[in-house]
């Protein structure tokens, strides 16, 4: 399942050898975890979705968490950027790729129309006269017959 073509993935390898120039250590399959990196952004599932064949899930969540916070990601863009790759297209998100919290649903914010507490007292539902509450007395009051066993 190849998400990169050769030529792309030399191009890429290429700028990604500058940009780390001795960072880090090198590591095995180097291709196939960064591209269950780029798989994982391009589809925005969960790391654990990552196909099989693009190694470990958890091999490529560490890395892209790794390089995240050494700003290598933005230096490889910036790199890319200044040899005219990416183009816009390539790189533009849309509202179907970037996730919300839960919170965004839609739900109206901020402090609404407040009751006082005599009024919200006066309106609350009461609650239901229960069917059952008749159980508990004794069935000669509601049964005559079958009160005197």
């Amino acid at each position: 399942m190849p998400v990169l073509s050769d030529a792309q993935w030399n191009e890429l390898k290429g700028v990604l050898d500058v940009v780390r120039s001795g960072e880090g250590r090198r590591f095995q399959d180097e291709r196939r975890t960064i591209e269950a990196v780029i798989w994982r952004q391009r589809n925005g599932a969960r790391w654990r979705a990552v196909p099989a064949e693009l190694g470990p899930w958890w091999r490529a969540a560490q890395l892209h968490i790794r390089w995240s916070r050494k700003g290598l990601w933005a230096r490889l863009f910036e790199a890319l950027r200044d040899q005219g790759r990416p183009e816009l297209c390539e790189v533009f998100l849309d509202g179907t790729s970037v996730r919300a919290q839960a919170k965004a649903a839609g739900a109206k914010g901020g402090r609404g129309e407040t009751r006082s507490g005599a009024r919200a007292a006066a309106s609350a539902r009461k609650p239901a006269r229960s069917a059952t509450r008749s159980a508990g007395r004794s069935l000669s009051r509601c049964c005559p017959a079958r009160g005197t066993s």
